[in-house]
């Protein structure tokens, strides 16, 4: 076993698998090589296009093509693949897992993952630790990471009773190595919470961008398009695949957001349909207060 970490001496990974080597995994991968806290880093991934672009880049040492024998060895094994292809990567390695090896993962939804983990990992369960890093950008792939990418944002751990302490030590230094502030959450508040503040703002952007490009007019519409537009939808430029599938994962709690989101707007469209400027203005008006007010605690 090469993972060494106490309180006098800096943490050190002797071979982490980074297995979807995109703009997480990859960053993941780059921070801790910034850091000089891993030996080698090896990468699996479908595409060996991006995978090349990682090697050529150092965010990775090697490529892997089969992820059951990339991990026989390995010290840390990170899932940043999108969700939706966590159970079938887990069903790979777990039987080709070291007795000494940690898992962890990136996903932004966690109930879903812990039950693939839980019935599929088997005796390496106690050794996986969910996890979700707060941070991200609407670019996606190997050639979009980057060693900053996780400074002074907020990584969510969702340790299960059963997980080993040791593992959960290992992961929690990792990431502040990456210099993340570390949290920890239950799964099904995480998925609430997180189906408000994160996947039903995907949804938005998305059905915006669609609704105008399903017009006739719509190269005219973004053609005369600003600032409001583009800063409105800016995250509907990342990966359809990933929000696809963390969608799926968390549908009931993301349904029960969008049925929340759609009440505010028929407020809004009974209020403009009768020219009801006070219903409107209040509407605005708490809205613009309580992003002044996120937006100063976020600052603090």
């Amino acid at each position: 076993m090469r993972v060494q970490s106490t309180m006098s001496s800096k943490l050190r990974i002797g071979k982490l698998v980074v297995i979807g080597v995109g703009l997480i995994g990859g960053s993941f991968a780059a921070s801790l090589k910034r850091a000089n806290i891993v030996e080698r880093v090896v990468g699996v991934g479908r595409t060996r296009r991006n995978l090349a672009a990682a090697l050529r880049a150092g965010i990775i040492d090697e490529i892997v093509a089969d992820a059951g024998r990339a991990v026989r060895d390995a010290d840390l094994v990170f899932i940043g693949t999108p969700v939706g292809q966590t159970a079938a990567v887990m069903a790979r390695i777990a039987p080709h897992l070291p007795p000494h090896a940690v898992t962890t993962d990136g996903g932004s939804t966690k109930q879903d993952v812990i039950a693939h983990a839980r019935r599929l990992l088997g005796g390496h369960f106690a050794r996986f630790v969910p996890a979700h890093p707060i941070a991200g950008a609407e670019k996606s792939g190997a050639s979009a990471a980057t060693g900053e990418l996780f400074h002074g944002r907020t990584v969510i751990l969702v340790p299960q009773p059963g997980t080993a302490p040791r593992a959960v030590r290992l992961v929690r230094s990792a990431w502040e190595q990456c210099g993340a502030h570390v949290t920890r959450l239950g799964a099904r508040e995480h998925d609430e919470i997180f189906a408000a503040v994160s996947h039903l703002p995907h949804v938005v952007a998305y059905a915006l961008v669609s609704a105008l490009a399903r017009r006739r007019n719509g190269r005219e519409l973004f053609g005369v398009a600003g600032a409001g537009l583009r800063d409105t939808v800016r995250i509907a430029g990342s990966s359809p695949e990933m929000w696809r599938d963390i969608c799926l994962a968390n549908r009931t709690a993301l349904l029960t957001w969008i049925d929340r989101y759609l009440t505010e707007l028929k407020i809004a469209r009974r209020a403009i349909r009768r020219g009801d400027g006070a219903t409107l203005g209040s509407i605005f008006e708490r809205a613009r207060a309580s992003r002044a007010k996120w937006l100063l605690k976020a600052k603090s």
